[in-house]
């Protein structure tokens, strides 16, 4: 296979465009010996005659034109993945991979990807479903480049590996049978529902946040029934099988269903009421991590922009203040 060489096939199509190897040497700040020797060069390389005498000067053989023809297809190559690559630089284009927990998917990172293949089109998101602990593991490892999950289940702040970055406090809803006695009740707390049969997790980080939220309003709930889909929760909620704390930001993300209303309550789904908790609303953190290094990169911080942009969006702020609390 010929040797193409970049620098060699340039000097030939500066001497093919000025015409003169002298013009070609002072357009390319070099000697016109300089010249000669780089064209001799490259016509070794590809085992063709470049240049033959006419008069006094030199002219292009057949071959140097068929040569250019390629060459020229080649230079619009480069210019377009110097294009491309600029833009992977100032984070227009390439890829990022976000590791990310379910309820987060819908809530934050799907609109985040919507908004940015309107304003940066060139830059691909792949997402990644991935629990606390799994999303961190992906991210160490380098399968991802930005995990999403929640504050109680991410590394500390001080992991020297990571650096996180907070996006916003979910808070805490409790959804109740339509006909139940406290669903219209004004001015519900947690702690009046410490007699009540709960529905969460048997395990897992859902599990682990209803029973603190629940410790902290004074009371341990009993789980009548665990599950951690949505979709079966409010299911059994609706059948009026027990009471279980929702995330506003999961409401938000169930297709076709309301999230809690100024009112302070809204039918999530048929037979299902959901109510804000004012006085003691329990509330968890969802944060972002990258690499400790790489938060800075172009494209991961773009991703990150969005991210927050949306958060920002939500019905919560991020310092956690509901906005139908103000």
């Amino acid at each position: 296979m010929a040797d193409w060489d970049i620098k060699k096939l340039r000097i030939l199509r500066t001497l093919h465009e000025l015409g003169t190897v002298t013009a070609a040497a002072e357009a390319l700040h070099l000697t016109p010996s300089a010249v000669s020797q780089q064209l001799t060069g490259l016509a070794r390389q590809l085992g063709v005659t470049l240049l033959e005498a006419h008069g006094r000067r030199v002219r292009l053989t057949d071959a140097a034109h068929l040569v250019l023809r390629h060459a020229e297809a080649v230079f619009a190559q480069l210019e377009r993945a110097d294009a491309e690559l600029l833009g992977y630089l100032q984070g227009e284009a390439g890829e990022v991979r976000v590791g990310a927990f379910s309820t987060s998917i819908p809530a934050l990172v799907v609109p985040a990807v919507r908004e940015l293949r309107h304003s940066h089109p060139g830059l691909h998101v792949s997402v990644r479903e991935a629990e606390a602990a799994e999303a961190y593991e992906l991210l160490a490892e380098g399968s991802v480049d930005l995990a999403l999950s929640l504050a109680a289940h991410a590394p500390t702040p001080r992991d020297p590996k990571f650096t996180r970055l907070s996006l916003l406090a979910d808070p805490l809803d409790v959804a109740l049978p339509a006909g139940h006695p406290l669903a219209d009740e004004p001015g519900l707390r947690l702690a009046d529902l410490a007699d009540e049969r709960w529905i969460f997790g048997s395990s897992g980080p859902w599990s682990q946040i209803t029973t603190t939220a629940c410790e902290h309003a004074g009371f341990v709930p009993e789980r009548a029934h665990a599950a951690a889909d949505w979709d079966a929760i409010l299911a059994m909620v609706g059948a009026g099988m027990g009471v279980a704390l929702v995330p506003r930001m999961a409401m938000s993300g169930v297709r076709g269903r309301g999230g809690p209303g100024r009112g302070g309550g809204t039918a999530a789904r048929s037979g299902v009421a959901v109510r804000v908790l004012r006085a003691d609303q329990p509330r968890r953190h969802v944060v972002a991590a990258a690499r400790r290094g790489a938060e800075g990169a172009p494209g991961p911080a773009r991703v990150l922009a969005a991210l927050r942009r949306v958060a920002e969006g939500l019905a919560v702020r991020p310092d956690g203040a509901a906005d139908d609390d103000r």
